[in-house]
């Protein structure tokens, strides 16, 4: 049943399971089963291999999965950064330090905003980095979990997607590389053309300047709109009924000698290791002094390990440093905080393998290559591509939780579309690819950036995908249009010029449907 319609069950029943029951392992569990059964026929001793293979391969591939088992290790480590960073009075600290100096919710939100672009080398780290940095000033302004989360998940992998220093950025040239390889008649390099497709890449600018909308002013949307008034009525910033990934749930002793640079330097130290270890290994592993060469051939979860480890271990250093002056401060708690933070971390990783094994039995039934060939076999006009070509890859990174497998089947299979029928439109098309795909990634409960967004901001997972929905739904909507308007005009100015427009009055209109819904 691998490659045809039955195929995109088993993802279709985990994301309505999610989304319906709020519980994600058995929702994802199920999906997994039946995607095990459907790859057998049902037959239940080879379904039972291929379920026990889908996990298996999270930690052991022919060798150990150094990329999985790393990103688990990673996230440990900075649940122990956090537990520390607490133990030291560090947050308080750094909470105490942020009302005298941001003293506004608007201050808070753009401060995060903005955090969400500067830190652009990865997505996974992005995600982690900024939520550890700006969720005590959030909390403090009562800004709602969801909220931080938004801003995370919607600012890391749209900048990563369009900026060639980064680890998305490195893979992506290396696939446009690919595609432009055989056309003589492409005259430029694939740098080059990726830094073309950054204004075509309409989904990108409009979920970007959907986060700083939101973050100017106070317009809320459904579901976000009851997580933050509860956050400002109660002081309650997430729901304490649900399960929080990376919430501590050790009650560590509340002290007076905690400072600013015992959250600060952990999180310096995280920043400065992982991004020195990436452009280490890069270097090692292209053996020539290229940046962009660097970045392409960098290791990730390595470099976030030895970043996360040197995080922690400047972090339990820095507790350690006030034993005789805190008199709440003992060896006993070194421990706990270990343990703790831990803990914290566990639902996350627990969500993260199974979202692996998932993807792992979805790319066994070649979900994404059946939703490839329905395209190709519709033999659709060219003028239509752009924009049906960003909905099916948002549809294809929505059902398999990752924007990468879409890239990696949808880039090549336009590439040679356009290629043959209109070299034009090459870049358009793919710029569209790029946008759909991070879509899908923004609005599935199966993504592991999805996944690891909710962690970093401490929020519950499914709270984050319910209320992240409308606002890339109406950038998703927004950059429809913009690919409409290009294929049918081939104006790539024109196109971004009204989409500039559309999200122009588009905020007109809200901000003045705010304004009479408070009068």
């Amino acid at each position: 049943m691998s490659g045809t319609i039955l195929s995109i069950l088993p993802p279709i029943l985990a994301i309505v399971m999610v989304l319906l029951t709020r519980r994600v392992l058995i929702s994802l569990g199920t999906g997994i089963v039946l995607g095990a059964l459907l790859i057998h026929s049902f037959s239940p001793g080879k379904s039972l291999v291929s379920l026990w293979q889908s996990f298996q391969v999270t930690f052991w591939d022919g060798g150990l999965n150094t990329y999985n088992v790393f990103i688990i290790l990673f996230l440990f480590l900075l649940g122990i950064i956090t537990a520390f960073v607490s133990l030291s009075g560090g947050s308080r600290a750094f909470a105490e330090w942020a009302v005298k100096h941001i003293k506004t919710r608007r201050g808070a939100k753009l401060l995060t905003a903005f955090l969400g672009v500067i830190i652009f080398i990865d997505d996974y780290f992005n995600a982690l980095a900024v939520g550890q940095i700006a969720r005590p000033i959030t909390d403090h302004h009562r800004i709602s979990r969801t909220k931080l989360a938004y801003f995370i998940d919607s600012t890391s992998a749209p900048v990563c997607v369009v900026s060639p220093v980064s680890s998305w950025g490195a893979y992506l040239i290396g696939l446009i590389g690919t595609i432009l390889a055989t056309q003589s008649v492409i005259t430029y390099s694939p740098l080059t053309a990726f830094i073309m497709m950054a204004p075509m890449n309409f989904y990108v600018i409009a979920a970007l300047a959907m986060v700083f909308f939101v973050a100017i002013t106070d317009f809320d949307l459904l579901e976000m709109k009851k997580h933050e008034r509860r956050a400002i009525d109660t002081g309650e910033v997430f729901d304490p009924r649900k399960d929080i990934p990376g919430q501590l749930k050790e009650d560590f002793p509340v002290h007076s000698h905690g400072k600013v640079s015992d959250l600060v330097l952990p999180i310096v130290t995280l920043v400065i290791a992982t991004i020195g270890a990436m452009l280490f290994t890069g270097y090692q592993n292209a053996g020539v002094l290229d940046i962009w060469a660097i970045f392409e051939n960098t290791d990730v979860p390595k470099s976030l390990l030895i970043g996360g480890t040197a995080g922690a271990v400047v972090s339990i250093v820095l507790y350690l440093l006030q034993f005789g002056k805190n008199e709440k401060a003992n060896l006993s708690y070194l421990s706990k905080g270990i343990w703790s933070g831990i803990q914290s971390m566990l639902p996350a990783v627990l969500i993260l393998v199974f979202a692996w094994s998932l993807t792992f039995i979805i790319d066994k039934l070649k979900t994404g290559e059946y939703l490839a060939q329905v395209v190709i076999d519709a033999n659709l006009p060219i003028g239509l591509l752009p924009v049906i070509l960003f909905i099916l890859a948002g549809g294809m990174a929505f059902a398999t939780g990752t924007s990468w497998g879409s890239f990696g089947i949808l880039l090549p299979i336009a590439g040679t579309i356009m290629i043959s029928a209109d070299p034009t439109m090459l870049l358009p098309t793919l710029a569209a690819v790029l946008g759909g795909a991070v879509l899908g990634d923004h609005c599935s409960p199966i993504s592991d950036t999805t996944i690891l967004s909710s962690t970093g901001a401490g929020c519950n997972h499914i709270d984050h995908v319910t209320t992240q929905l409308p606002y890339a739904l109406i950038s998703a909507a927004v950059a429809s249009v913009g690919y409409l308007v290009l294929g049918l005009t081939g104006s790539v100015w024109l196109s971004l010029g009204l989409v500039i427009t559309i999200l122009a009055i588009l905020f007109y209109v809200l901000i003045k449907m705010s304004e009479k819904s408070t009068n």
